[in-house]
C-alpha cells in the first residue's frame, strides 16, 4: 500500500520561508520520481519540482531561486524549500510518485493529499 503524505504547510507572511516534507511509504524509493505540483483555486495542477530516483533536480524555471527540491537517503523523505514566498505562492501543494521525470501530473501514479500554504 503506497501512501505518500505531505507535510509543513501553513501561512507566512511574504518573504517568508517553508519547507514542506512528503514521507513515503509502500514503494520502492530507488524506483520512483517523487514530485511536487500545486494547485490554486480555479487553476489546473502546476508542476513545481521533482527529483529522479539517481538524486539529480529539476525545478520548474519560475520558480528556480526561489525553491529547492531534495530528498533524505534513509527514510524515504522528500523536501521542498520554498524561500521569498509570494502570494501567488498560495496553493494546495501535493507530493506525487511516478516513473521517470515528468512534469506532466498524469505521468505520476500516486498522490498525496496535499498541504495547504498561504502567502499574505
Amino acid at each position: 500500500h503506497v501512501q505518500l503524505v505531505e507535510s509543513g504547510g501553513g501561512s507566512v507572511q511574504v518573504g517568508g520561508s517553508l519547507r514542506l516534507s512528503c514521507a513515503a511509504s509502500g514503494l520502492t524509493y530507488s524506483r520512483y520520481c517523487m514530485g511536487w505540483f500545486r494547485q490554486a483555486p480555479g487553476k489546473e495542477r502546476e508542476w513545481v519540482a521533482h527529483i529522479i530516483s539517481d538524486g539529480r533536480p529539476a525545478v520548474a524555471d519560475s520558480l528556480k531561486g526561489r525553491f529547492t527540491i531534495s530528498q533524505a537517503s534513509t527514510n524515504y523523505t522528500v523536501y521542498l524549500q520554498m524561500n521569498r514566498l509570494k502570494p501567488e505562492d498560495t496553493a494546495m501543494y501535493y507530493c506525487a510518485a511516478g516513473y521517470g521525470g515528468s512534469v506532466h501530473p498524469d505521468a505520476y501514479n500516486y498522490w498525496g493529499q496535499g498541504t495547504q500554504v498561504t502567502v499574505s
